[in-house]
């Protein structure tokens, strides 16, 4: 096959990929935890940032803001509206006087687990409705696919 064909047809896999992804985030698994992060006036960028400060505990705002490639400033406002709602406490950095660590609050971690929980019912009912000989093909692709964006992360 000539290299621009294959390029081509990367492009081509990469968009249906995308087109794939986009509304498998977008409406099945968000509309569930959509419901009840606005019943508390969070955004969605407020329910990811809490997801992460749970899953990195003691971490800086600025790592944050690289997770989500997002400016400081951003998540600075949306560290303050979660400080503000006490689901996030900002303390100071022992080794670094400059930053602060996130932590999550009781309410917090009370949150991220129900959150946790209603993601993780939102997928198992969709994965439900699919043969376990696609599952399986499903968790091969997206290992691999894991894989493969790791190691062009290292490169």
């Amino acid at each position: 096959m000539p290299p621009s064909l294959r390029s081509r047809r990367r492009s081509t896999e990469a968009q249906r990929l995308l087109d794939l992804l986009n509304p498998l985030g977008s409406t099945t698994f968000r509309q569930f935890l959509w419901q009840r992060a606005s019943e508390l006036d969070l955004t969605y960028a407020q329910s990811q940032v809490l997801f992460y400060v749970g899953d990195h505990a003691g971490c800086h705002m600025g790592e944050v803001a690289k997770a989500f490639g997002v400016t400081l400033p951003a998540v600075t406002h949306s560290i303050d509206r979660l400080e503000q709602k006490q689901f996030v406490l900002r303390g100071d950095d022992p080794v670094d006087r400059r930053v602060y660590v996130l932590e999550l609050t009781p309410q917090g971690k009370a949150l991220v687990e129900e959150l946790h929980t209603m993601r993780l019912r939102a997928v198992e009912n969709v994965l439900a409705r699919m043969s376990a000989s696609d599952r399986d093909r499903l968790v091969k692709g997206l290992e691999a696919l894991v894989d493969a964006a790791e190691k062009v992360a290292r490169s």
